[in-house]
């Protein structure tokens, strides 16, 4: 699909390496988090367009800090989370 591959748990991908780079989950609550840290976006090309996905740059100070990384993992799972449930309600019709 975009050339890279996805972690997942429990089934529910919350990160992806596309070209070496990581990148974590966002939906409305978290990708405040990532865009005022200049975390750039995951797109990839597809066709001729441009394709982006609710991935944002994982920041470099989780590298160096088990601490944070727990942190970063746990906002892109709970957003991963979160749009599963959205998807779910959405194909049954409920809100």
């Amino acid at each position: 699909m975009f050339g890279g591959f996805g972690i997942y748990r429990d089934d529910v991908m919350f990160a992806l390496v596309a070209d070496d780079v990581l990148y974590l989950k966002a939906d409305a609550e978290s990708m405040r988090e990532f865009e005022s840290r200049g975390l750039g976006r995951f797109a990839y090309d597809k066709g001729g367009t441009v394709v982006t996905m609710s991935f944002y740059e994982a920041p470099v100070e989780i590298y160096d800090d088990p601490d944070d990384a727990g942190l970063w993992a746990r906002r892109a799972f709970g957003a991963a989370l979160r749009a599963k449930s959205r998807n779910r309600r959405a194909r049954s019709g409920k809100r």
